[in-house]
């Protein structure tokens, strides 16, 4: 029985592309959904990994790689980094076709740029796709839009309800965002699938990235540190410090080559901080933040379970913050939507600073529980004071995305917002 497909968000993305543009580029981790939702709009396909053919479509692309193109448009060539050259065929081809919408490129590693002649501007279009967020795996009801708040600040959002209690927030984390889990039946069958996500990882896809073989332990190892510091400002030397205190020696050449081959499997990524000036810049961290693409790679990394993490809101705390800038880079992207954090040494923070192409921005803290709304406010409207002292552009709204209830506006303006309300 085939599964039914369910709808991404960045699919109306690449309907809008595919009509502006000769060829677009989808990038993103594995397994997260990118071939089967880039056949939802090509009519033929080239399937790079196919068993079967792989080593004569290789050596077709060494010999002449415009015949792998043909076939009828939108043409899919999926992982189309196993043949580098066939970036530098697309881009021709554009050219000379003077058409848009002809090819739908896939690839789940960032490529060496020195292997391609062009950078493909103005010809191919790359679209970042990341797991499924918890409104497009239909968990979230998706009654607040975030695009609509930026619209409208005063927007009415009084007792829009929650389906999504603590545990199964917990259990969708652990899960993550992988459309091939939702396809599954069993809980253990949907948990198995990021374990063995994390098991290709650290046993062949890093080795494929560098061009050397890595040690599986080592690779692990560095994830489990990385998720131990996962939402922190920890700095890179910290956590080497840390792997070499309490596993065993990685060498900070090795220890960088991992982790930039992790960068380039989009399996972790960096968050910036945002630099206002509203403090001498002395006073404001600059560090960046460490995340995972999907929180449920650091579960599975630090071997950790729904039935634990139950029992250890802390550290859930940390995954929830993760959890929550997958689905806003989501639920924004099409508004060219990126995050960043303030935190100074004062102690004043915002956990997420939520920008838009357009110059519009939110200052976000996130809170798993309501003890907390009350200091996250405290922070927000201060750190809001601070800005209108220094005449600078003012937030659209202030918000704190929440695991509760009910989403509702404080008194002083303050949205709280249940993540799963959120699309």
């Amino acid at each position: 029985m085939e599964n039914k497909y369910l709808k991404r968000l960045i699919d109306e993305e690449i309907d809008k592309y595919l009509e502006m543009i000769g060829a677009i580029l989808i990038i993103g981790p594995k397994w997260c959904g990118k071939t089967t939702t880039a056949e939802q709009h090509s009519n033929s396909i080239l399937k790079l990994q196919d068993p079967d053919k792989t080593k004569n479509y290789l050596k077709m692309a060494e010999i002449k790689p415009s015949l792998l193109l043909e076939g009828e448009k939108p043409r899919l060539i999926d992982e189309w980094q196993m043949a580098p050259v066939l970036w530098d065929a697309v881009r021709n081809s554009v050219d000379n076709l003077h058409e848009q919408g002809l090819y739908i490129l896939t690839g789940s590693t960032s490529v060496d740029e020195s292997e391609i002649y062009h950078s493909g501007t103005g010809k191919i279009h790359r679209l970042l796709m990341r797991p499924m967020t918890l409104f497009e795996s239909n968990e979230s009801n998706g009654k607040i839009s975030i695009i609509d708040l930026f619209k409208d600040p005063d927007l009415n959002i009084e007792g829009i309800k929650s389906n999504l209690s603590i545990e199964d927030l917990i259990y969708a984390s652990c899960r993550g965002g992988w459309p091939e889990s939702l396809n599954l039946k069993t809980r253990e069958g949907q948990l198995f699938v990021v374990s063995s996500y994390l098991t290709n990882i650290c046993e062949s896809d890093v080795s494929k990235v560098n061009g050397v073989k890595s040690d599986p332990n080592k690779v692990r190892i560095i994830l489990e540190s990385y998720a131990r510091n996962i939402s922190t400002l920890a700095k890179n030397s910290t956590i080497l410090i840390d792997i070499n205190a309490n596993y065993e020696d990685i060498s900070k050449p090795t220890y960088y080559s991992y982790i930039d081959a992790l960068k380039r499997l989009y399996v972790i990524r960096d968050i910036p901080a945002w630099s206002p000036n509203i403090r001498s810049s002395t006073a404001i961290r600059t560090s960046h933040k460490k995340e995972f693409i999907d929180p449920s790679i650091a579960v599975a990394a630090l071997d950790l379970s729904p039935e634990s993490l139950i029992q250890d809101l802390n550290t859930f705390g940390f995954i929830f913050e993760n959890l929550c800038i997958r689905d806003l880079s989501v639920y924004t992207h099409s508004n060219g939507g990126r995050v960043s954090y303030y935190h100074d040494r004062y102690g004043l923070e915002s956990d997420c600073i939520l920008h838009l192409k357009n110059g519009d921005y939110a200052l976000i803290e996130f809170k798993l529980g309501s003890n907390e709304i009350e200091k996250a406010s405290k922070n927000l409207l201060k750190l809001k004071s601070l800005i209108n002292e220094r005449n600078m552009r003012q937030p659209k709204f202030l918000a704190i995305i929440t695991g509760g209830e009910f989403a509702y506006t404080r008194s002083d303006g303050i949205k709280i917002l249940p993540i799963g309300c959120l699309r």
